[in-house]
């Protein structure tokens, strides 16, 4: 039924600006008054304009869309700390877990080198083949081990195990065999350490289905199990027992420490590292103390000392080469070097940022690795200084800000590391840099309620910056409303204006007037509360010469309906009309006067989600119910144009054009349905995007428009889609096959800019560019001739590196594009 609270008038629909559809409408009554009495439905009201809602769940005759070739891409995000990386023979290359690939960056440039892709699950183990040091074992949750040349990208084995893969050994005694850990058949809960035989026999694709189980009830996480000195024997923590077990003996040692000590110690185990020269063992407890057995090989003759400096648990430990010095690491943030197994000999590289995960050393000792739980790389010299830091998509805690786009930069932008944010760069799969909003040390404790940031928009220009941040310890709340300034000299955002308590409850949505922003007079900032009201905010100019800034914040104009919680926000395009849902009203506001001009509602349900139709659409207000609706409106008629029977849980209008994307969520799968709000049906739907619950989704213009083969993915031409899970996995789609899907070639440039400068390659590189001189008339007759038409010369310049196909896909396309194609004569 219709949800509107005024007379349905037909009207012209030619009409230049949202005010003007209804403003345009001559009535003989008065307007609403905010703090009117609703009517009751149906009471007083005149039958209204509306067709049949489309039944985009199916039934009803209406076929859907299927968007048979739209797939679902990774393109970042993937945790980098999800196994223990490991630096190449010459230290050169640090090679990382990341999702379904396998990530080879330069030590030296901190470049993406190659990216390795094949597993179908998440892979959970990479190691060297300690008989060719060029080559690299990985594992994965698809119960596959492969085996790659890393240098070219190659894959050249692929062993089938038939089990998850939880943790990869490779021991040098072991030529033909590897360790995995797999879960045991038939009990939950329960793994095992079994040695794989990888037969060599022909054929990339081979079934490795010999093995034999070494050590029972083992940890699942990989830093509980460490090979000792030359792989003689291999120690194993879980809960409160370590077992040793060693392989010339067969003889298997357990010993076992009490739950708590007398002084009130954890002594459950975390991590375990053997040292490579000695029978020592090290192991790292939940209380931050360190153990080092020895003698261990009597059941009641061992001894240990203890080291202590973490104040919580143990991360990860790690010898160096020779074992001169022992890595720890824990939530401190601290990378701690032990020397000669003393307490009192230690030093200390603080500040790294998180939680240390997992630590690595290089074979040659020069470089140390420590992967963060944010999901930061960090390479450290053996001196315990920085070197290098590479920075993926730092997976908070909890992303309370949700996706945003920053219009200066292209970049996605959310919830960082704690009270700050971070501007991701989707082309290069790295934080382009991380602004501190909250200002504010944050301390490592658990149940300890710190400031937090919840809300973050910007101004159409990404000239202005608003972000709210809240801190709530009951029964009281502290709000902080904070606007800031791009500044053009630094390249930064500095702080104008910081209001205190803005709303007496929870700030529930907030956005800027999408204006041009030529003068700060248009600049208009709108905040919804769970207090019930609306606030406008605008800029003023400060008269006093003595003050520091001439610009500042004020609040404008205070609006609410019915004592009804405000819960969504928005502007129209032209920023004439501003829209506030209030529980399950939905109220439109002239921006100029802020005089109330009509009402929505659709009961039951509160209103989810709120925004309006773009270009050609302008006139449609769309909304999405907690109850399972999503309703058009029609401005012009003041009338519900259709519904449909959909759980949205989100609502994203694209920029650039008409459409506007909905994801729902049914019966625990994710689904998305694009269409434009003047047809009642659907252009596309694609069910089962992922397995886990999408939180939140931002379209992100594109730098040039991509060429689509179907009509039916014309809402993909303008802008790309990207949408972040539960597991903050950061997804997009695409509508090629990886072999179409061309990027920058920038690995081969990564390679050699990490190889050393010598006087031949100085030769040869003047001498190619002496032939490039020579050839220069004929690569531009090339050129010209292929400069307009050649799909693939424009996707290789455009497309994201971090999804670039193998050699082999890109050497035929590429090629072709470059052929002059032979004329006939008529």
């Amino acid at each position: 039924m219709c949800g509107s609270e005024l007379c349905c008038v037909p009207m012209v629909d030619v009409t230049p600006t949202s005010r003007q559809l209804l403003s345009c409408r001559k009535e003989e009554s008065r307007q609403p008054s905010p703090h009117a009495a609703p009517l009751r439905r149906g009471a007083g009201r005149p039958p209204c304009r509306q067709r049949a809602g489309p039944e985009w769940a199916g039934g009803s005759g209406l076929k859907m869309v299927a968007a048979a070739g739209l797939r679902v891409v990774r393109c970042g995000g993937s945790p980098l700390h999800g196994a223990r990386a490991v630096f190449s023979a010459d230290a050169r290359f640090l090679l990382c877990t990341a999702g379904d690939f396998v990530k080879v960056y330069s030590a030296a440039t901190e470049e993406l080198v190659r990216l390795l892709r094949g597993h179908g699950g998440l892979v959970t183990g990479v190691r060297l083949n300690p008989h060719n040091r060029l080559q690299l074992y990985s594992c994965s949750l698809d119960g596959s081990i492969k085996l790659w040349d890393f240098t070219d990208g190659i894959l050249i084995k692929t062993f089938t195990v038939g089990y998850k893969l939880l943790a990869l050994y490779a021991l040098d005694s072991c030529e033909d065999s590897v360790f995995v850990i797999i879960p045991k058949r038939g009990e939950r809960d329960t793994f095992q350490l079994v040695s794989v035989k990888l037969t060599k026999t022909a054929g990339q694709d081979v079934e490795a289905k010999e093995f034999s189980v070494v050590l029972e009830g083992v940890d699942a996480s990989p830093k509980c199990t460490a090979f000792g000195r030359e792989g003689e024997y291999v120690a194993s923590v879980k809960n409160l027992h370590l077992q040793v077990y060693f392989f010339k003996r067969k003889q298997l040692n357990r010993f076992s420490l009490r739950a708590t000590n007398a002084k009130g110690g954890n002594n459950l185990f975390t991590c375990v590292a053997c040292h490579p020269k000695e029978d020592c063992i090290a192991t790292g407890h939940a209380d931050g103390k360190i153990r080092l057995w020895r003698n261990f090989y009597h059941n009641k003759e061992y001894v240990f000392s203890t080291l202590h400096w973490h104040h919580d648990r143990v991360m990860d430990l790690s010898f160096s080469v020779e074992g001169t010095s022992l890595l720890s690491g824990g939530v401190e943030a601290v990378l701690v070097q032990w020397h000669n197994g003393s307490d009192c000999k230690k030093d200390f590289l603080p500040r790294l940022g998180s939680a240390i995960e997992y630590i690595s050393v290089s074979s040659d000792g020069t470089l140390y690795c420590t992967l963060h739980t944010d999901n930061r790389i960090t390479i450290i010299n053996s001196n315990l200084r920085f070197s290098k830091s590479i920075q993926g998509l730092i997976r908070a805690r909890d992303v309370k800000t949700g996706l945003v786009v920053d219009p200066r930069t292209k970049a996605l932008v959310l919830n960082g590391e704690a009270g700050h944010l971070q501007f991701y760069c989707l082309q290069s799969d790295k934080q382009l840099y991380s602004l501190d909003i909250v200002q504010q040390e944050y301390i490592q404790q658990e149940g300890l309620n710190q400031t937090d940031l919840v809300k973050v928009a910007f101004s159409a220009q990404g000239k202005w910056l608003a972000t709210v941040e809240e801190r709530e310890e009951e029964p009281d709340l502290e709000l902080h409303l904070k606007l800031w300034f791009f500044d053009e000299e630094t390249q930064s955002f500095k702080l104008n204006t910081q209001i205190s308590m803005p709303h007496d409850d929870h700030i529930t949505a907030m956005c800027f007037r999408d204006m041009d922003e030529l003068e700060d007079d248009s600049l208009i900032l709108v905040t919804a509360g769970k207090d019930c009201l609306f606030k406008v905010w605008v800029i003023l100019e400060d008269t006093d010469p003595e003050a520091q800034q001439s610009l500042s914040w004020s609040c404008d104009f205070v609006g609410s309906y019915h004592n009804y919680q405000a819960t969504n926000c928005c502007f129209s395009e032209d920023g004439s009309l501003l829209a506030v849902s209030f529980e399950e009203t939905v109220t439109v506001w002239d921006s100029s006067t802020w005089d109330l001009k009509c009402t929505f509602c659709h009961p039951p349900g509160k209103i989810r989600d709120i925004c309006f139709g773009r270009l050609t659409c302008s006139k449609y207000l769309i909304g999405a119910t907690d109850h399972g609706f999503l309703c058009c409106w029609n401005l012009l008629s003041c009338a519900l144009e259709w519904s449909a029977h959909l759980n949205v849980v989100i609502l994203q209008p694209d920029p650039l054009s008409e459409h506007i994307a909905a994801v729902s969520w049914l019966s625990k799968e994710s689904s998305l349905f694009v269409f434009k709000p003047n047809e009642s049906r659907p252009i596309c739907i694609q069910r089962n995007l992922c397995q886990e619950k999408i939180q939140f989704a931002a379209f992100v213009p594109r730098d040039v428009p991509e060429t689509v083969g179907s009509e039916k993915y014309a809402w993909l031409r303008r802008s790309q889609l990207y949408f972040l899970t539960d597991a903050q996995e950061l997804m997009t789609f695409s509508t090629k096959s990886p072999e179409e899907r061309l990027t920058v070639s920038s690995k081969q440039l990564a390679v050699e800019e990490s190889l050393p400068v010598t006087p031949f390659s100085l030769l040869l590189g003047k001498h190619r560019h002496q032939q490039s001189q020579g050839d220069i008339d004929l690569t531009k007759v090339v050129r010209n001739h292929h400069e307009q038409d050649s799909p693939a010369v424009k996707e290789l310049l455009h497309t994201p590196a971090h999804v670039l196909p193998s050699a082999s896909f890109l050497c035929p396309i590429f090629i072709n594009s470059l052929l002059i194609s032979k004329e006939k004569e008529r």
